[in-house]
């Protein structure tokens, strides 16, 4: 089994921690890629991002097709994943939609871990599409005051223990698929589930290739083959 990781960004950073955990993840059972969307952004925040994002993202997908089984689209929001999951045959998973449904599983309510506080209503709007708004504990901003670090593993560990404490929250969702490397860390020490959005989506395209299914496209996704 082939599974392709795309970065939505052009942050080869990020996209080597990705592939990182991705492969200690994987431990060898299947092959993990991982691509970096190079026409991109360097982060993606806003709508405008999201649309320079779409070209890139549309032509990975058309000439990597035929050679992997899975893809994994890891940028929290999402980016294009609609149009990605119509335009592709096999499974295309998104870290955000992955993570977010698995976390509303494994407790009452969930905390989402935000790089700032510009990104939560798009952040809230995305988990109102998922139909998991009653889910949701509160948004916990990771930030020391000097702006956002993705790898700052103390403000993570400090914003996520917040939510515990405050918000009621009894499991951790880290909104960034660069944040990955801490969750080990972080659940060790607060002794709930932490779900990085990579490991996620990788659970759900494996299953979904082992069961040999993928998106439906009778009604709300056409089918593009020819």
């Amino acid at each position: 089994m082939k599974i392709l990781i795309i970065n939505p960004n052009s942050d080869e950073e990020m996209t080597k921690v990705i592939e990182r955990n991705a492969r200690n993840f994987a431990k060898g059972e299947y092959e993990v890629d991982c691509i970096t969307n190079e026409t991109a952004p360097a982060f993606v925040t806003t709508y405008n991002d999201i649309a320079e994002t779409m070209p890139g993202l549309k032509k990975i997908i058309e000439e990597k097709e035929k050679y992997y089984d899975a893809f994994v689209i890891a940028c929290h929001s999402d980016p294009n994943l609609d149009l990605l999951k119509e335009l592709c045959d096999k499974p295309v998973v998104g870290v955000g939609e992955a993570s977010l449904k698995i976390a509303s599983m494994l407790g009452h309510k969930f905390s989402i871990i935000m790089a700032s506080d510009k990104g939560i209503p798009n952040k809230e709007l995305l988990v109102r599409k998922y139909g998991l708004i009653s889910s949701l504990a509160s948004f916990a901003v990771a930030n020391n005051g000097e702006g956002f670090n993705w790898q700052d593993q103390d403000n993570l560990i400090l914003a996520a223990k917040k939510a515990i404490d405050e918000d009621m929250s009894e499991v951790i969702v880290l909104g960034c698929a660069g944040m990955g490397h801490v969750a080990g860390r972080m659940q060790e020490i607060l002794h709930v589930p932490v779900l990085d959005g990579v490991t996620c989506a990788l659970i759900i395209a494996v299953g979904l290739v082992k069961a040999g299914l993928s998106t439906s496209k009778v009604r709300r996704f056409k089918s593009l083959s020819k």
